[in-house]
């Protein structure tokens, strides 16, 4: 029973069966029929028909039950955890520390959100008139989410189209789809009536296409990579214009200055490129460090990747657990492999052997001496690799930076306080850590420039995003005859 509509679990109608996998193991969990574009046509006319008593609750009502959502998910959290560690293969250390409880603390402030819709004061911007402004929900949302945080990324999608009053579709990728289901059922137990939120566990060409491409979702919400975020906003425009929301990929740039912290970076560097086992977009990607310190932060990074731990998903001492499958864990191989012939890898780029074999386990990877307009330096890897580039001076390493067709995240290490905000103002980026790398707050917004995507998650600016605005004006003189009639007829 792996779809849940108009508030119950039920079965997929397509004639497609998926394939649930532990990917540190290779054993198949389930095989549970997947939903075709039936199933996504039921759950639509479920949002739509649920969407008007929804949207007309006060705030408080849904602040409410957002509330009670985040206590029952905190009652469960071991057990998200551990289906997350289970269908993605991460550590049960981030799953426990981060993914889920971060997921629910986004929950929990979306819950206060849903109570501080913003606008302009109401005043007379015209004489004679006063103007308000009102944020209202825009209907039923299409919102597609990846593997790579299953349980986050459903999170993002729904709680602030929640909190701004609009019902839900929502596609998580099908290989894991655990903890969506569970997130849809603890708001339906937390009293969001049915057809609020719905849960359809498909592929994109059928499943996915069907709900993007359906004429009664009002807005579409993907997060994904950037050749399919072109896709969904083409097929979303078949059905006419509609709000498309798109958080896409990323290639963040990781700038070393000369006076940075070696130690701080290097520790930096191997976090930030290997949470998650670097799928994350947002991940450290491109080390740009000067040379004066470049020798000793490859050596430093490289000394630090292989100490890291690889083992089993579950078990606590594990640091690196596998890629989400075999099939993504062939794509980074062969990025790699295609990089030994113009550069170097210093360490890592296999699969590891022995009691790993049977698992998509790949080693952390480092490379140098890549040119910068190679594949494995300007195309996301979504792996566990870091490239390493010199710089001489801060213009090019801030070209280098810039020298990408992404804009989501970016780091900069420096002691020095005007260079830090000389960087942060030039790099072109959605998030730009100084001497930091990864972390997020629920109160600051998250989405990218360019090719990774626009509009935002987490914060109030998410909110925003799920809302149309819609100006109100009101006369106030109770005359029929205005003062600018006159500028269409004399009389």
């Amino acid at each position: 029973m792996y779809q849940y509509i108009d508030g119950a679990r039920t079965r997929g109608t397509s004639a497609e069966t998926g394939r649930i996998v532990d990917p540190s193991t290779g054993t198949v969990r389930a095989e549970p029929a997947l939903a075709g574009p039936a199933d996504v046509d039921r759950a639509v006319g479920a949002a739509r028909r649920a969407f008007p008593e929804w949207a007309g609750a006060t705030p408080a009502e849904r602040s409410g039950a957002l509330a009670r959502a985040a206590e029952l998910l905190s009652a469960r959290a071991e057990e998200l955890a551990a289906a997350e560690t289970a269908e993605t293969g991460k550590p049960i250390r981030l799953s426990r520390e981060f993914d889920v409880p971060g997921s629910i603390d986004n929950v929990a402030f979306f819950s206060g959100a849903a109570r501080q819709l913003e606008g302009r004061a109401s005043a007379e911007y015209s004489a004679g008139h006063t103007s308000s402004v009102r944020r209202e929900p825009i209907g039923v949302v299409g919102a597609i989410a990846p593997w790579n945080y299953p349980l986050q990324m459903a999170v993002w999608k729904t709680m602030p189209a929640l909190a701004a009053g609009n019902t839900v579709v929502l596609k998580p990728a099908e290989i894991t789809p655990t903890t969506s289901l569970a997130l849809a059922e603890a708001l339906g137990e937390a009293g969001v009536p049915p057809g609020v939120v719905n849960v359809v566990t498909g592929t994109g060409p059928s499943a996915g296409a069907a709900l993007v491409g359906h004429q009664d979702v009002e807005m579409v919400s993907f997060t994904g990579s950037t050749a399919v975020g072109q896709r969904v906003m083409a097929q979303a425009a078949r059905t006419g214009p509609k709000r498309t929301h798109l958080e896409l990929g990323g290639k963040a740039p990781f700038v070393v200055f000369d006076d940075a912290d070696l130690t701080a970076a290097v520790h930096g560097a191997v976090a930030g490129s290997l949470i998650n086992g670097g799928q994350d977009c947002t991940a450290a990607t491109r080390a740009i460090v000067h040379r004066s310190c470049y020798d000793a932060f490859v050596s430093g990074v490289a000394d630090l990747y292989r100490s890291v731990r690889i083992g089993p998903p579950a078990e606590e001492a594990t640091d690196l657990g596998s890629l989400v499958s075999f099939a993504h864990r062939e794509r980074v191989a062969g990025m790699v492999e295609r990089a030994r012939g113009y550069a170097r890898i210093v360490t890592g780029g296999e699969a590891p052997g022995g009691e790993f074999a049977r698992g998509a386990y790949y080693l952390p990877t480092l490379v140098v001496d890549a040119p910068a307009d190679s594949e494995i330096v300007r195309e996301e890897v979504f792996g566990p690799v870091l490239t390493v580039q010199p710089f001489d001076t801060d213009e090019e390493a801030l070209r280098l930076a810039g020298d990408t067709p992404y804009g989501l995240a970016a780091s900069v290490w420096t002691r020095d306080v005007y260079r830090a905000a000389h960087a942060t103002r030039r790099i072109a980026a959605g998030c730009v850590w100084v001497n930091d790398h990864i972390p997020i707050v629920s109160e600051m917004p998250h989405g990218g420039y360019r090719r990774s995507g626009f509009g935002k998650d987490m914060s109030g600016y998410a909110l925003e995003e799920y809302t149309n605005v819609k100006h109100v004006m009101q006369d106030l003189t109770g005359q029929g005859a205005k003062s600018w009639h006159r500028t269409v007829f004399s009389h």
